[in-house]
């Protein structure tokens, strides 16, 4: 009898998350008025990637305006305490919404306010539309958090990536090299050891963990563990089983599984470190991972050298960076696709 209820508890969990999945990853119906354009621009807009997919962002909907502001509320002091991957979400989240506003017939062009609400706004004007194969994309770029085949790109590839990733005071440096990459797998290790050292960060990567579909589909945020191939868990399971398999040599391994079969790693680079240009390190990665979805290329994360203040200074010397800030590290190349996290309902997002 317990087994059969937990059969069809379990049923009913896969069924919401596929349900979720299905409602969410998808292009949508063209808008019936401005007002329904601009929030179907919102939900194109959530669709980009966030830290932990807190989706640390809030909208502002105007006359033939968006407003993308952070929201702190959201934010990972740990891993982020800066708030630079923060803001790295808010362009992220940006270009998804200008690339859907070219496709809706509107050109879009966004203007960053400092001071104290932290605005990028971002002003609509009629033109004529196109379906360029970055929005066809947009459902379907993913973070894979798994291995990829090893198999190298071709050059014009590479060219169109690093087309993509280069915007106003933001370069991309794309890393081919095995030595090279082998380079930069010391410093994931490195950064992961420290973190995974950090009682501190180990609590607040699992406070984000959906340990199964319903978990996800109830939330609509955070990590979904099936995204990593892991096994679905009852949550007390999960949560009681994470300090048994989550540990540092377990996921080192991982992780230079992960860079020995990628084609490549992409390092995004800002001259200034502020705001406004973590903002568009964050439209320029989105650009690329749409460039690269429309090319059948996965890309992942690979952030530890970035985010640990001690270990940044080295990593950027390895780079032969003399100003500006090394911004974000993802490997790239063919692979799988995985199952994915989710999103929040519009309503949670819309002030």
């Amino acid at each position: 009898m317990a087994g059969g209820l937990a059969y069809v508890s379990h049923t009913r969990r896969v069924a919401h998350y596929e349900d979720a999945v299905r409602r969410i990853w998808r292009h949508g119906e063209p808008a019936g008025d401005d007002a329904a354009a601009l929030r179907e621009l919102v939900r194109y807009a959530t669709l980009a990637p966030s830290s932990h997919n807190t989706q640390c962002w809030k909208f502002r909907l105007g006359e033939r305006r968006v407003s993308i502001l952070p929201d702190h509320g959201r934010r990972c002091p740990v891993v982020d305490p800066d708030d630079h991957h923060l803001f790295v979400s808010l362009g992220c989240a940006a270009e998804n919404l200008m690339q859907a506003g070219l496709a809706m017939g509107l050109r879009a062009e966004p203007e960053f306010v400092p001071g104290a609400d932290e605005a990028l706004h971002i002003a609509l004007e009629p033109a004529a539309a196109e379906r360029t194969p970055s929005f066809e994309a947009i459902p379907r770029r993913q973070s894979t958090r798994t291995e990829f085949d090893a198999r190298p790109l071709a050059l014009d590839e590479l060219k169109r990536l690093e087309a993509a990733g280069t915007g106003k005071g933001v370069r991309v440096l794309l890393l081919t090299d095995s030595r090279a990459m082998e380079e930069v797998l010391g410093f994931v290790v490195e950064g992961n050891t420290a973190q995974m050292r950090d009682p501190a960060f180990v609590r607040e990567l699992m406070d984000w963990i959906r340990f199964n579909g319903g978990e996800a589909a109830r939330s609509g945020d955070g990590l979904f563990s099936g995204a990593s191939g892991n096994p679905s868990l009852p949550g007390w399971l999960g949560r009681l089983m994470f300090d048994a398999v989550f540990s540092e040599q377990a996921e080192n391994d991982k992780y230079a599984r992960h860079v020995r079969s990628a084609a490549g790693i992409a390092v995004f680079v800002s001259e200034v470190d502020d705001k406004a240009h973590w903002i568009e390190v964050g439209r320029c990665f989105q650009r690329f991972a749409l460039q690269a979805t429309a090319m059948g290329v996965r890309t992942a994360h690979l952030n530890q050298p970035v985010e640990l203040v001690s270990l940044r200074p080295a990593f950027a010397r390895f780079l032969g960076i003399t100003g500006g800030r090394p911004d974000l590290v993802i490997r790239f190349g063919r692979g799988p696709e995985m199952p994915r996290s989710l999103r929040r309902p519009l309503e949670s997002v819309l002030l």
